[in-house]
Order: C-alpha cells, then structure tokens, then sequence
C-alpha cells in the first residue's frame, strides 16, 4: 500500500502575539507559575483572559497554505494550540507539546519511531498497556522486546548494546517511578547510555509531572504524558501529549497524529488547560498527603510493605532526592493477608475511590494484578494508591479502618 501523504499543514504553530514579546525577566518562570500563565490569549485591552473553544472541522483555504495556516482539524485547530504551548513551556521544551486523543495514542506514536524490527528496551514493571502494545508489536514482528529492570542502570546499559544474535537497541522506553511498584530511575546515566549505543529515549512522566522531573533537561528525546491524570487533574477528560526538542522527530510525531487521526476533542483541549492552571497546587498537596500517609503505613500492624521514594529506606529514595524535586503522589502498599485482604480493603473503605486510572483530585485505589495483562513480578496483593488532595486525615482514619477490618496484623507489630 502506498504511503499516504500527511496534510499540507506546517509543524509549529505561529507565535501567540502574548508569546512574541520580549522577556524583561532576567530568569525563568517557576513551573508553577508557568502553569498559570502560558497558553494565554494577547493582552489587550478588553481581551478574554482565556482562550476560546473553537468548533470547526473546516477553515477557508485556497492555494498553497501558508506557514501556520489551519487547513482541516484533524491537522490542527487553535484550540489544541494554548494547550500545546502551555504544556511544551512547563516541560521547559524548545517546542510545543503535541496532544493526542489518549495517552496510548501518545504512547504508540512515539513507539512508531522505531524502525520496522529494531529492538527497544523497557521497563519491566511499566504501565501495562505499553507493555500490551509492546508485546502486540513483537508478536506482527515489527519490533523485538527487551524487558529489564529499569532502577538497574548497568542492566540496562548492558541491555542496550548489540549482542550476538541482536542488534544494538533502537530506542530506550523509561518510566520513573515506575507503574505500580515505583522504582526510580537514573534517567541522566541512561539517557547517556542510550544515546552512546544509539537508541532513542522516550520518558513516560505522567507519574511525576513536569513539576518534579523534566526529562528533556536530561538529554531525553521524547517525553509522553497521560494528559487525563495530573496535568488535567479532575477525571474528567482522556488526553494524551508527546513533546519533542528535535525538529525531526518533533515532525514524525505530528505526521504521525496526522495520518492515524488520533486526535484531541475541542472541548478536552480546552478542559485539560482549564485543569493544568492549578496542576502546582494539587501535586503539592498530593505529595504532602502522599508522604505523611506512607511515613504511617510504614509501621502500620496490617502493612506488610510499603513503596513510597519520600521513605528514607526506600530503594528509590536517594536518587528521587537527587534528580526529582519531589516523591510524587503514589504510594504501593502489600496489606497483610494477601490478595484477600487487598480486597477486603479496596471493599471497605468509603472516602478512598475504588477505581482504575490515577491523578485526579480524589484518592483511589486499586489490586493492580486484578487485570490479567499486568506484568507477572507486579504482587497479587499490591494496592496501587492514588493520593488526592482530601484533608490527610480523613484519608487516613478511612484507610486505617479498612486495613485494620481486613485481616490480622503482623506477629512482630506492636498493638
């Protein structure tokens, strides 16, 4: 079948007018201050201080298009624009973000990039439905697969070179923390590595938000967000982004968007900007009550484990301290009494949300291995806990009661 040509519309947006001015500022925004004003209409006299939703599928156009004209909107409107924009300056990209219509759509764009039988290396422990997709994409053999453990910088270095009877990996998926057993990667170290064997980096930062880790300023190629989660932050939207500094494959990207049509709604674009102008408060806050509830389940009597990198004794703790400015907002537990007893707490609790999908202004939780496609070294009995922005304390007298409902406490807790 003959490749199919992407629309005549050009890769990068014009300049806002609000955008063109110069900066008298002699350093850069804060991210949450960039949250709050990027993507803004010009500031004029009268001017709406946000932007408009625009319903159209169709713009005038005759002759050849001229740069940054919108022709049909599955190539681009100027609703996705202030999204874009916004989202490209909190990750301190070169570019704007790309938004997709999910952030699987972001996800399959960005692994569109490897050539057809290339080898990519990814985490182990990852969101299962990359992990589907990397599997389905091995299996049409498209790609080979190579799953390693992603907080282990010399495995993954190792992974990345040629072997005997595999080439050198094309590109290097990372995520960090990790979904849902929060291992925390050296994303500098393998960035390096990555790109000395040859490979592409992508960056999944949904978990940790451009708030507490910028990949690109690691030297990562590709950066993917789950826009539904944090960054729209309200459940109430699905939205994916790719953001990109190289030109090249900044265009790959938006050819791909093009021609597969996985494109965003108006109205979600416009949601998801709404949600990212107070996306600082929430991850702060979130963080907080994630950290204090982690710090008490440590020694809770019905706990048997518990992942959370603000642990000083957690695996990922030094190394979140040193390259994030934050822990994030998930916290992994392993109640005691095993898989019946995760469910027995995810039954019990009444503020706590039982639900799949993370992010939003409430706290939910969930047995991960409940789904049969998530990966095998995920235990049966780990509850993924999404923390939200409720009073901490509610949080944890609802959470403590269903623990404590749920089974008998460890022989070695003390009453």
């Amino acid at each position: 079948m003959a490749d199919i040509a992407p629309d005549p519309t050009p890769t990068d947006y014009p300049p806002r007018v609000s955008d063109a001015r110069p900066d008298p500022r002699p350093t850069p925004l804060a991210p949450a201050t960039v949250a709050v004003t990027a993507g803004r209409p010009p500031r004029v006299q009268g001017g709406p201080v946000n932007p408009a939703v625009v319903l159209s599928s169709t713009y005038v156009s005759a002759g050849v298009p001229g740069p940054g004209e919108l022709v049909y909107a599955r190539s681009g409107t100027e609703t996705w624009r202030d999204l874009e924009a916004a989202l490209g300056a909190l990750e301190g990209s070169t570019r704007p973000a790309l938004v997709f219509a999910s952030g699987m759509a972001a996800i399959a764009a960005a692994l569109a990039l490897v050539p057809r039988g290339g080898r990519v290396v990814a985490p182990r422990h990852a969101y299962q439905v990359t992990l589907g997709l990397l599997a389905e994409l091995a299996s049409l053999g498209d790609l080979q697969v190579d799953l390693v453990d992603i907080a282990d910088t010399d495995a993954v270095a190792a992974a990345l070179v040629t072997a005997p009877d595999r080439g050198a990996a094309a590109l290097l998926w990372v995520e960090s923390p990790t979904n849902p057993m929060l291992e925390v990667a050296d994303t500098p170290a393998l960035v390096a590595a990555a790109h000395a064997a040859g490979a592409l980096v992508v960056v999944d930062n949904t978990f940790a938000t451009p708030l507490v880790a910028r990949p690109l300023a690691h030297g990562a190629d590709v950066v993917v967000h789950s826009v539904t989660k944090y960054l729209a932050g309200h459940s109430d939207v699905v939205l994916g982004a790719a953001l990109s500094d190289d030109e090249a494959l900044h265009t790959r990207l938006l050819d791909h968007r093009t021609v597969h049509g996985a494109i965003a709604g108006p109205w979600e674009a416009w949601l998801a900007l709404r949600g990212l102008r107070t996306v600082a408060l929430r991850v702060e806050r979130a963080q907080a009550n994630a950290a204090e509830l982690a710090r008490r389940l440590a020694t809770h009597p019905c706990v048997a484990e518990v992942r959370h990198p603000s642990l000083p004794d957690d695996p990922g703790h030094e190394r979140a301290a040193r390259l994030m400015t934050g822990f994030g907002a998930i916290v992994a537990i392993r109640p005691v009494g095993g898989p019946a007893a995760a469910d027995a707490v995810v039954a019990a609790v009444r503020l706590w949300l039982p639900a799949t999908s993370l992010g939003g202004v409430e706290s939910s939780l969930e047995r991960r291995r409940r789904f049969s496609t998530e990966s095998a070294g995920v235990p049966e009995d780990l509850l993924r806990l999404s923390v939200g922005i409720e009073d901490v304390e509610d949080l944890w007298a609802d959470l403590d009661a269903a623990l404590r409902g749920a089974g008998a406490p460890r022989r070695d807790a003390a009453d």
